[in-house]
């Protein structure tokens, strides 16, 4: 199979594509891959990093601009459009996954105008409006969460779950021998959770020799947060503006503090670990406090909204639950449970019945 995976920007939108791609390598080692995105998303230092083909386009995001701008977004639209064609003649891919981010849109209408079929993978529970309105001439809408159905009335959809790179779904259980705290929040940050952890420090205290801390900064807090850590005198720490190996933090850690995406959703329950979660407050339609909410109220998680993160709530949380070894196991089993494993490949199989319809 020749497979042309387009979108990224962010992490939530990348490691999907990324699983699907390990998949068909595995199933097909003679497969032809290759992404599409653009050169200031994470896929551009990190694709090649990882060994995989990419080709970028001129292309940016629209949320949140004015008129004015938006009108130049539409411009650069065309360009992308006449790339995204180049791109599609060149490879001459059987079939295009869009995975979202605004990359994928140029990509998804090069493909539809050259008669090549293309399918769409929405990660989330609310879809955001490009893969609503792409979604009605995809020859299937693959869902992460069974709620998003509501929104593709015009399109065959089918539940596959969020993929998940191989090695997440071979995480070994929570060692019972070293106790470590996990912070990210996301491929690119969280401010808010940055500076709540370091504030925490003090009131963690009695975890001062005990506790190793992987943080996440994200690249424009990195120096911010460092300093923080290196202040509080925090003897066992590693902080990186982004984990290349995230698999092997996950591994290692006891317990997360992170955003609620749907994504890093995915990853928690493939992995069996608890989190401590904080919904980042400007997601489209609060999808991420409701993300968050499902997994507390399944017991598989502890949410706390951002307006209520302090520095004595959160060490107060960490610190209870470290002391807790019986929640903290229940809450990994919980997370496990809600796995919905072998997503990459359920999203394959559709690929190539999307190929045989199209014989």
């Amino acid at each position: 199979m020749k497979l042309l995976l387009a979108g990224g920007g962010t992490g939530g939108h990348l490691f999907p594509a990324i699983a699907l791609a390990e998949q068909l390598k595995h199933e097909e080692p003679q497969s032809e891959i290759l992404f599409v995105g653009t050169e200031r998303g994470l896929e551009a230092r990190m694709l090649p990093e990882l060994g995989w083909s990419l080709e970028t386009i001129e292309m940016s995001g629209w949320a949140g601009l004015g008129w004015l701008t938006r009108l130049k977004v539409l411009g650069k639209l065309m360009k992308s459009f006449g790339q995204s064609r180049t791109i599609l003649r060149k490879f001459g891919p059987d079939v295009v996954v869009g995975v979202g981010g605004y990359a994928s849109v140029p990509v998804l209408l090069a493909a539809k105008t050259l008669g090549i079929p293309y399918l769409v993978h929405e990660q989330n529970a609310w879809p955001g409006l490009a893969n609503r309105l792409l979604g009605r001439w995809a020859k299937r809408v693959c869902l992460s969460f069974s709620e998003a159905d509501r929104a593709f009335h015009r399109s065959a959809t089918v539940l596959t779950g969020n993929p998940v790179r191989a090695a997440m779904e071979s995480c070994p259980n929570i060692s019972k021998d070293n106790i470590c705290l996990l912070v990210f929040g996301g491929s690119q940050g969280a401010r808010a959770i940055n500076r709540a952890v370091v504030a925490a420090l003090p009131h963690l205290d009695e975890w001062r020799e005990k506790l190793e801390i992987v943080h996440q900064s994200g690249q424009l807090d990195y120096e911010e947060t460092l300093r923080g850590y290196r202040e509080n005198d925090w003897p066992n720490v590693d902080v990186q503006p982004f984990i290349n190996d995230m698999a092997k933090a996950y591994a290692k850690s006891t317990l997360i503090v992170c955003r609620a995406g749907a994504t890093t959703l995915a990853e928690l329950t493939a992995c069996g670990r608890p989190a401590v979660l904080v919904p980042y407050p400007h997601a489209a339609a609060g999808h991420q406090s409701v993300n968050a909410q499902a997994m507390a109220t399944k017991g598989a998680a502890l949410m706390m909204e951002e307006t209520d993160l302090t520095a004595e709530r959160l060490a107060k949380l960490i610190s209870g639950l470290l002391h807790d070894r019986a929640s903290i196991m229940s809450m990994a089993a919980a997370a496990k449970g809600l796995a919905r494993r072998g997503a990459a490949a359920r999203l394959l199989r559709e690929c190539r019945t999307v190929l045989l319809e199209a014989a």
